[in-house]
């Protein structure tokens, strides 16, 4: 077995990297950029007004002086307007600020009587209420860079400048294989000695998290034969094969010895930690390969801790006072299911490998390394939070 810091050091020498393509801005929501964006445009591309008033030459203002009126400018004005020397003009948010004008007043601070304004304001700055030219972001500059994952804002932020299209890392292909000759698809009745299989469904559910949406979900019985036919085809067709079940050492753990013949070289496999001891890892060419456990919390903590930093992807960490003393033997790293209260954090009942009500309602996981066997109320902890 190795440590856990030694599978993450070799899950990080490892990561899926997959080859860059040109997406369409809207395909492209939550991928990473294969390249640094700049921007092709000043943004705004001209001087504009942040209110709805009145826009002047500030070396005309005097306090409680007139200013006569003289046309208006709209957002999306084609037209320039020349503010003439003792002139305003009216303005609307979001409109380009006309010629001889390069300060605004917002409405509620003047008085217009006669087609006069006067502005109710003793300390006018110059340029107040103007977004100048190119203060968002300026051309040539850099927008954003490599390996930033797009969000909705970031998305929005591009297309601001006119950028309609993107070089991002493309998602993966994913193929799920269930293993395992005592499983029964939930819906179907029970026979004596079945289990109803869920974990596919887990899985599934946080690959669309992700935004992976390319999964294929087979099933093998637990014969070599099978499972080595089934392992084969996944690793034709995908980026990422993802194993459950049979990775132990029992009569009918067959995942290493097939993966072993189709060609997978083994990165690891059994890690010192609880849940997921017997973890496996391969990989073929450019195909990564997980044999996870069969127990459903297990499957959980594995893919969380270890296949979802191969997919460039991390929880976030944060160190936080135990509310409570927790005890555990030497030897091996756990991963408990936990609930972070935005102060404290506390293990959950329920921490066996089968039980999955803890995973259900758990907002983290807490990292207790392998050589600490009591942890005091108040200590700091390390969790991982179940969010990305």
């Amino acid at each position: 077995m190795i440590s856990v810091a030694e599978a993450k050091k070799i899950i990080a020498e490892h990561k899926l990297i997959l080859p860059p393509v040109l997406l369409p801005l809207q395909d492209a929501l939550q991928l990473r950029l294969a390249s640094a964006v700049f921007s092709p445009v000043d943004v705004p591309a001209f001087p504009q007004s942040s209110m709805d008033g009145y826009a002047f030459a500030h070396a005309d203002w005097q306090p409680k002086s007139k200013l006569l009126l003289q046309g208006e400018m709209q957002a999306g004005s084609k037209t320039d307007f020349v503010v003439q020397p003792g002139q305003a003009v009216r303005i609307f948010t979001g409109a380009p600020l006309p010629s001889g004008a390069d300060t605004v007043i917002m409405q509620e601070k003047t008085t217009v009587t006669n087609n006069e304004l006067v502005i109710n304001e003793e300390n006018l700055q110059k340029g107040n209420s103007v977004r100048s030219k190119g203060s968002a972001i300026k051309a040539g500059e850099l927008a954003l860079e490599k390996n930033t994952v797009l969000s909705p804002a970031a998305i929005g932020f591009l297309a601001g400048m006119g950028i309609t299209g993107v070089n991002v890392f493309s998602r993966p292909s994913v193929s799920i294989i269930v293993t395992g000759n005592e499983l029964q698809q939930p819906g179907l009745p029970l026979a004596y000695g079945e289990v109803y299989e869920s974990n596919s469904f887990a899985l599934s559910a946080i690959l669309k998290q992700l935004h992976v949406f390319d999964v294929t979900v087979y099933t093998a019985a637990d014969e070599p034969e099978m499972v080595k036919q089934v392992l084969q085809k996944a690793l034709s067709k995908t980026d990422l094969v993802l194993l459950t079940g049979g990775v132990s050492v029992g009569d009918y753990d067959f995942v290493v010895q097939s993966a072993a013949a189709c060609g997978v070289t083994q990165l690891f496999h059994k890690i010192k930690q609880r849940p997921g001891k017997p973890l496996y890892v391969g990989k073929k060419e450019n195909t990564l390969v997980f044999g996870l456990p069969g127990n459903p919390s297990s499957v959980l903590t594995c893919f969380y801790e270890y296949v979802l930093p191969a997919l460039q992807a991390d929880l976030m960490i944060l160190y936080v006072p135990w509310a409570r003393d927790f005890q555990k033997s030497a030897g091996l790293t756990h991963f408990l299911k936990g609930w972070y209260d935005g102060e404290t954090v506390m293990p959950l009942d329920a921490q066996e490998s089968y039980r999955m009500s803890s995973f259900a309602t758990a907002n983290c996981l807490i990292k207790v390394p392998e050589e600490t066997t009591l942890c005091r109320e108040g200590e700091l902890a390390e969790i991982h939070l179940l969010s990305f």
